[in-house]
């Protein structure tokens, strides 16, 4: 009898630390996966000035690699609906009669993160936080599906935003991203240059932004035991 409540209190006092060092030392994990929804917009020679003038729709999934709680390297693919008119501006266009346009474009970009605080939770010592505002920048391609054709183009994205952690593994992220694209016809072939000056690779050129909402989960646990990051 008092083998059995002898084993009994070790076992109880043995899952007792057990769950005291998983509080401790909570799991992490390498990488996370996710996808966004939100409003798109346009400047360029159709728009100079109002950004979501003629507002569109913006789909994107993402992959990221968590190198650390400050630091991540996260891959996008984006789809933004863009449209606009010339007719809306002030400014009188060589080029004639009003061009109203549509088109889609797709985005592959490859970034880096910077988070402003510890992103995480538990691990006080650490000063984790369960929201932190960040920025990002990169660099990526292009592929503008309008009504006269398909164009393509080296980006240049940059974007700011906020995450939260609904609970360990599940991020809420809400960002705003303005991304210049190095070609003046993402609009169309029409609006390539419409003041007949000619246009180069730096200037001229047109931009698209999004505001989104996004879900992502995390995966891979890491290795924290061995006191190593894999």
């Amino acid at each position: 009898m008092f083998r059995t409540i002898f084993a009994a209190v070790l076992l109880s006092l043995a899952a007792g630390e057990a769950v005291a060092q998983s509080a401790a030392a909570p799991e992490e994990y390498k990488f996370d996966i996710g996808a966004g929804v939100g409003v798109s917009g346009y400047l360029g020679d159709a728009n100079e000035s109002s950004i979501f003038g003629h507002p569109g729709v913006a789909f994107n999934a993402s992959f990221r690699y968590l190198a650390n709680a400050r630091l991540a390297v996260r891959g996008l693919f984006s789809v933004n609906s863009l449209s606009g008119n010339t007719a809306d501006m002030d400014n009188y266009l060589p080029i004639g009669d009003p061009i109203a346009f549509k088109s889609t474009v797709y985005g592959l970009t490859g970034r880096g993160e910077f988070n402003f605080f510890n992103y995480g939770m538990g691990e006080s010592y650490k000063h984790m936080r369960r929201w932190t505002p960040y920025i990002a920048l990169g660099l990526g391609v292009s592929m503008a599906s309008t009504d006269d054709g398909t164009y393509a183009a080296f980006t240049l994205p940059m974007a700011a935003g906020i995450k939260f952690k609904l609970r360990p593994r599940l991020n809420l992220g809400l960002e705003f991203c303005m991304t210049k694209l190095f070609t003046d016809k993402a609009d169309s072939g029409a609006l390539s240059d419409p003041y007949k000056i000619k246009s180069s690779f730096l200037k001229n050129t047109d931009w698209t932004s999004s505001i989104t909402l996004s879900l992502s989960y995390e995966f891979g646990r890491r290795c924290v035991a061995c006191n190593r990051l894999d």
